[in-house]
């Protein structure tokens, strides 16, 4: 396992490039069938590079990726690093709303997009900075016949594109040598911000978090070597399911190109195919969130498919319920390892061992590269071993704080022993062997497939809506998704005829789909502190014993 000082590269593009040096014909990536080797990669990605830099893009300068887990995705990531610009990925089914807030907040020049999402980048365009639109169809880089097929037989999704002249093509970029050899030499050095990832959590708009090249390297290199003790790093094949926007799916599945494995990506994810490629190409590692270990032991076509090359199965986004990590050693006799970990600590902050047996309920051991506290919420003093207190989490290379948000940098991170620390305002214990167990969650965070939701962005959009006069949303206990979303709304007194349906088809126009409510109830009034303060507590409570009984 590379420890946490042991990183021989300078910033991300060199340490792919150094990889594909040594794996260059090897696969990299396998898309929609196609396989893509280490070297055409690096060539594809420094003729996007050369392209940027051509069509203006400066060092430093943002650029935002909004397309599915793709080849197109890897290229434009690494083109972006090797340009020396910032990447800003982001869940290809955000809303113009969404990206609006997001491009501006980031201050992006660019912004990469599936031809499917063209439509949202023209109406968030004209109220943005951006300059330039990249636009890419799922297809561009497979071969002829599978283009055509693809097109003549309508198997994928198509958007309008218009022919702008801030308009350019992904494919066009990717394939024009002209500009390579003028590529200036990358300067990048691991404290540098190699990208800006947005996350959710309690307030009204995601926080950006500024991921520098040395932490990413760091995180990649620990977590993807997690499997060594059971295969080869660079024999790895790893099933990309997981999004690449996010950190979970960028350090334990895309990392494998730092180690000369591969990976299989699919732009969404279909169980069937997901079975597929494990049996077709013997893929080795799957990553998954619970709610997708729970859906593929529940799927009526899992005996049709060998699934004996899976070695590596790893949980994070979520605690694991026991129940499906029991069931899946029954049907597989192998375990799903677990871990824990945050976009601002950029992924794992604890991972199971693979070389040695782990409690059923550990969410792991703590990492090399990370340094912990578990102390009381209120007074910040230690706690004792097994008993629950929130997680702080320390790291040389650590984030320090939140893009263009002092408030909350300064909520979220603290100075103790003279060390600079992560409040994670998670709950978990720690026993005398080192084992962590998460036990619950001090904000209000929502946990909903994997995703983290913020209530009080819930809330703030259902309080834009003219009938609402206040909303209260929580997240209530789901073995299949982790957690649902249900909101409580006062209406005006004056207000007639407005129902839940009105409110979740309002949701539906400013938010993404899994941020979206089930469940909407009216209330005459919510409960609040003397202070004005909501107390989303009591109506958790309430919902607890409403569903004891």
């Amino acid at each position: 396992m590379i420890m946490s000082q042991e990183i021989p590269f300078d910033n991300i593009f060199d340490a792919f490039a150094g990889a594909a040096k040594k794996f260059g014909d090897n696969t990299a990536i396998v898309y929609l069938g196609t396989r893509f080797s280490y070297n055409r990669i690096v060539s594809l990605a420094e003729n996007f590079a050369s392209s940027l830099i051509a069509e203006g893009i400066e060092e430093g300068d943002r650029i935002v990726m909004y397309i599915p887990n793709s080849v197109q995705w890897v290229i434009a990531w690494l083109g972006i690093q090797r340009a020396g610009a910032e990447a800003v990925p982001i869940t290809p089914i955000y809303t113009a709303y969404d990206l609006k807030y997001i491009a501006n907040d980031s201050e992006a020049k660019f912004v990469v997009c599936a031809d499917t999402n063209y439509g949202y980048v023209k109406q968030a365009f004209d109220e943005t900075g951006l300059k330039k639109v990249i636009v890419t169809k799922l297809t561009d880089l497979l071969p002829w016949w599978k283009r055509f097929f693809g097109w003549a037989f309508d198997k994928v999704p198509k958007g309008k594109v218009s022919k702008e002249e801030s308009t350019l093509s992904f494919r066009k970029m990717a394939k024009a040598k002209i500009h390579r050899s003028k590529l200036p030499q990358l300067k990048k050095k691991e404290n540098d911000t190699a990208e800006v990832l947005y996350t959710g959590g309690t307030t009204k708009f995601p926080k950006g978090v500024p991921i520098s090249h040395g932490l990413y390297l760091e995180s990649a290199f620990e977590q993807i070597t997690m499997s060594d003790p059971l295969f080869p790093p660079h024999k790895n094949v790893v099933i990309g399911s997981s999004p690449l926007f996010h950190i979970l799916g960028q350090t334990t599945a895309l990392s494998v190109l730092l180690v000369g494995g591969s990976i299989v990506l699919m732009p969404k994810v279909n169980l069937d195919a997901v079975f597929d490629a494990v049996q077709r190409f013997k893929g080795k590692t799957l990553i998954g969130v619970p709610t997708l270990y729970r859906m593929i032991l529940e799927h009526d076509r899992i005996d049709f498919y060998n699934l004996s090359s899976l070695a590596y199965c790893f949980n994070g986004g979520d605690v694991l319920p026991v129940e499906i990590n029991q069931r899946w050693r029954k049907k597989f006799n192998k375990p799903i390892y677990q871990g824990y970990g945050a976009t601002e600590t950029c992924g794992g902050v604890s991972m199971c061992p693979a070389d040695e047996e782990n409690p059923l309920k550990s969410i792991g051991k703590i990492v090399p590269s990370k340094k912990i506290k578990v102390v009381d919420p209120g007074s910040l003093e230690p706690v004792p071993v097994n008993e629950p207190g929130e997680l702080l989490v320390h790291s040389t290379r650590m984030v320090r704080e939140y893009w263009n948000k002092p408030e909350e940098t300064a909520q979220a991170f603290l100075e103790m022993d003279g060390l600079l620390y992560y409040r994670t305002a998670d709950i978990v214990s720690m026993d005398e062997e080192g084992h962590v167990y998460f036990i619950d969650r001090t904000v209000d965070t929502i946990k909903h497939k994997g995703y983290r939701v913020s209530s009080s962005e819930i809330e703030s959009v259902l309080q834009e809506h003219p009938a609402v006069i206040g909303s209260c949303v929580v997240g209530l206990p789901d073995p299949k998704v982790g957690e649902r979303i249900k909101a409580f709304v006062v209406l005006k007194e004056d207000v007639k005829g407005i129902t839940g349906y009105d409110l979740i088809k309002w949701c539906r126009e400013k938010l993404v789909s899994y941020k979206i409510p089930q469940y909407i109830e009216f209330r005459d009034m919510l409960p609040k502190s003397k202070v004005g303060k909501l107390l989303r507590r009591e109506i958790r409570s309430e919902e607890k014993r409403r569903a004891e009984t």
